[in-house]
């Protein structure tokens, strides 16, 4: 940016991740002073007698700025890389770059000023862009065997369970909990729910939300009774495997959802000619993949349910197994603080209700217990992890339809899942 000049002078933003729309006027103010004084003062200013400059009675403004021109500075790789206006449009809504900003530089919105960027492309740059159109994301075989490898291990490890006694079955219990989530994990990092941003964090509150599916319920109910006072094998402290094993089945699911998400959508965002439009007929399509998700999740709960005869248990199933899609998409995408802190405050959630039930057992802390043993009462033990992950789910849905329906959501240049 050093052909720009000012941008070296105190005020100009210094980082990428400070742009903002503030930035953008600043931009358009020091393009002003750019090409109207480069040479000298103002022409709307001359030397007076003192030697100083001031202000020329009668005299027009210079209106020789090009602000458009320094904006394309400032995104030189954005419109050399793009090859329809759509993708700068997507690229300056990804900087925060609004209508309201476009005003600025005298266009109706940020396509139209994404229009004249890209038509001025090959005249202002040294080459006009050369890249190839947009590519769909392809189907590869090694995503969709990850993808069915923890629902398969899951299915042996319950399957270990129920056919094993003692020592045994302590032996297939830990080799379960070992290898899903490493399938779990290996299945993650391939395909289209894959990331490259760092999710360590995000791992570990799903693996202790796919631990509480799996023994939250009893270890609640044991704790609002007066227990645990055994191990799991008795009948004060049940596992329920059903929605564990449903969970980890749905894991082919979502990723067929959100390759038929980033598919879709890829052919929409080339098909459009407006960030509105965009936004408009992308936003049925996620919603519909949400739902498809959601009706593969329940058609294998209850499958499983009725193989291994437990209850069902749809609602805190179908709403972890939202929140955990939604989080998953949302962090694909490059949108990670929102997916991060909600599922911090779904297990702060389940955690401080099971930590509520023991507290209460210290002298003179009973009534910590009230809340936690009321909705017991009322609704039985799922009522805590139900409305723990259905808040959580219902905020990121609010979220993902405001953020996923971005053209700079789907724009990336690979092609590949």
């Amino acid at each position: 940016m050093s052909g720009l000049g000012g941008l070296d002078r105190p005020g100009a933003p210094t980082s990428p991740g400070a742009w903002d729309e503030r930035s953008e006027e600043w931009l358009v103010a020091e393009t002003d002073v750019r090409e109207g004084g480069v040479d000298g003062p103002p022409a709307s200013q001359e030397p007076t007698a003192t030697g100083t400059t001031g202000p020329r009675p009668g005299a027009a403004r210079r209106t020789g700025a090009d602000p458009v021109k320094a904006l394309m500075h400032r995104h030189r790789n954005l419109c050399e890389r793009a090859v329809d206006p759509l993708e700068i449009a997507a690229g300056l809504e990804a900087h925060g770059v609004t209508d309201r900003t476009a005003a600025r530089f005298l266009h109706r919105d940020v396509f139209s000023l994404a229009e004249e960027m890209y038509a001025r492309v090959a005249r202002d740059g040294e080459t006009p862009p050369t890249s190839p159109p947009l590519p769909t994301p392809r189907v590869r075989a090694d995503w969709i065997l990850l993808t069915l490898l923890p629902g398969a291990l899951c299915a042996a490890a319950v399957t270990a369970l129920h056919l094993t006694h003692g020592q045994s079955r302590l032996i297939a219990a830990a080799a379960g909990v070992l290898a899903v989530p490493l399938a779990l994990r290996a299945a993650l990092a391939r395909g289209p729910l894959a990331t490259t941003h760092a999710t360590h964090p995000t791992a570990t509150r799903t693996c202790w939300l796919l631990a509480y599916a799996l023994l939250g319920d009893g270890l609640l109910q044991a704790a609002a009774t007066g227990g645990p006072d055994a191990l799991p094998d008795s009948g004060l402290w049940p596992l329920t495997t059903a929605p564990l094993l449903a969970l980890s089945l749905s894991c082919a699911p979502a990723a067929w959802s959100a390759h038929l998400l980033a598919v879709r959508a890829r052919r929409k965002l080339s098909a459009s000619r407006a960030l509105a439009d965009f936004a408009t007929s992308v936003k049925p399509l996620l919603l519909g993949t949400f739902a498809l998700y959601l009706g593969a999740l329940t058609a294998l709960l209850t499958l499983t349910a009725a193989v291994l005869g437990e209850p069902a248990a749809y609602p805190q199933t179908l709403t972890l197994g939202a929140l955990l899609l939604l989080s998953r998409l949302l962090t694909t995408h490059g949108f990670t603080h929102a997916p991060a802190l909600v599922l911090t405050a779904t297990v702060t959630a389940e955690a401080t209700a099971l930590a509520a039930l023991f507290t209460a057992r210290l002298p003179g802390c009973a009534w910590l217990a009230t809340p936690v043993e009321s909705l017991i009462d009322t609704w039985g033990p799922a009522a805590i992890p139900t409305i723990a992950c259905g808040t959580g789910a219902l905020t990121l849905l609010l979220h993902a339809t405001r953020t996923l329906t971005r053209a700079s959501a789907h724009a990336r240049a690979d092609g590949s899942c």
